[in-house]
């Protein structure tokens, strides 16, 4: 079997797909995006593709190794996110060659579902109890939210007693066995996020993400001091180099490696397999569409140490398209107690309605992240 062709495909809200074809009429598809970077990151598949045409898809460690070593320059968000994608798409294509789910492949299925959360807030956090109470009503069991708007290195109290309320709030609506995530989205500082993380711990959360950058992984220590909040980062890094230190300094809870940035399933099974070793949680990072989530549930299903799963549904950056728009059978990510089941199909589990996508293709997307000021004009993270 060798590959013959691919072709992208750059839809809305903000997503990029990727279908790479052989010379048996066998296709995969994968999720190569840097949200904000389409443009660039199918530039970086189109180049790597170079290489795949005529070569045997089945050898997807050989490819991923050529791929990633076979640069001078390596690593980083859109060269990971374009090798992501297409490992995705290869193991895809190997999963229906010998008719089984690609997490048969990796040492076969520790569970049957995995708990999921939903969305709540937007980018600016609002009406987020009763938003809660929503979720909770529909059989979610934990939602994650947006901690707090921009907050400069040292900012108002009135901000943390805005991001304290809101939480309580959600703890009144939705009672005590109910998980919290609160994402800081790498938008707070290290003085700030200390007194964040202490004044939301009575409300129980059931992870801090990003108290701060993961490039200041020096901070964490400092803030994992101040909380006994299990501390969530790791939407950020790349392949698990980029996850040896923070493993090695023993200062996160749990690691959020985004299937379609940090390498793949392969590299993302490595990774949680490390992970695992330091007696951590894992978490897959998964706001975008249905090819990273189906991807994201094949390393759930064969791996023990992964707790819970995000995905788009309903999301607040899915405006135009949702996650499951593009399927086939809309039905296949079924959910149900707060849980979704594993896909038990061959491959990654999913058919993408190609006639869809072809046409959704059509009109693209230019989707861009906003850019934050503080009051006196200075770039805030967003």
């Amino acid at each position: 079997m060798k590959i013959t062709d691919f072709n992208l495909y750059q839809i809305e809200p903000r997503w990029l797909f990727l279908k790479i074809e052989t010379d048996e009429g066998i296709s995969g598809w994968g999720e190569p995006i840097v949200e904000g970077r389409a443009h660039t990151v199918g530039a970086a598949v189109t180049e790597l593709m170079d290489y795949l045409i005529g070569k045997d898809p089945r050898t997807i460690e050989d490819h991923f190794q050529v791929l990633y070593r076979g640069g001078f320059y390596r690593g980083g968000p859109i060269l990971m996110s374009a090798i992501s994608g297409i490992e995705q798409a290869l193991w895809d294509i190997k999963g229906k060659y010998y008719n089984m789910p690609v997490y048969e492949m990796l040492g076969g299925a520790v569970r049957d579902n995995i708990q999921i959360y939903s969305w709540i807030g937007g980018d600016r956090p609002q009406d987020v109890g009763a938003a809660a109470k929503e979720k909770a009503d529909a059989g979610f069991t934990a939602i994650k939210m947006n901690g707090t708007e921009e907050m400069n290195y040292i900012d108002r109290y009135s901000k943390v007693d805005a991001a304290v309320e809101r939480v309580a709030a959600i703890r009144e609506a939705v009672g005590n066995d109910f998980g919290i995530g609160i994402d800081f989205h790498g938008r707070v500082h290290k003085a700030m996020a200390k007194i964040l993380v202490k004044e939301l711990e009575p409300y129980r959360p059931m992870f801090i993400e990003e108290p701060v950058l993961a490039e200041n992984m020096e901070a964490f220590r400092d803030i994992a001091n101040h909380t006994t909040t299990p501390i969530a980062t790791g939407e950020r890094n790349y392949t698990r180099w980029g996850f040896k230190q923070m493993l090695t300094d023993g200062v996160v809870d749990i690691i959020q490696p985004d299937l379609s940035h940090a390498g793949g399933i392969l590299e993302a099974k490595k990774i949680a397999v490390m992970a695992e070793t330091f007696d951590v949680a894992v978490a897959p990072h998964a706001p975008l569409g249905p090819i990273n989530l189906a991807a994201s549930l094949q390393l759930d299903a064969c791996t023990p140490n992964c707790i819970i799963q995000e995905q788009s549904l309903g999301i607040h950056y899915n405006q135009g398209s949702d996650l499951l728009d593009y399927l086939v059978n809309p039905k296949v990510f079924e959910y149900e107690n707060g849980s979704v089941k594993i896909p038990k199909g061959v491959g990654l589990g999913v058919d993408i309605n190609e006639e869809r996508v072809i046409e959704a293709a059509k009109k693209g997307h230019d989707w861009k992240n906003p850019i934050w000021r503080h009051f006196d004009g200075t770039v805030a993270e967003w």
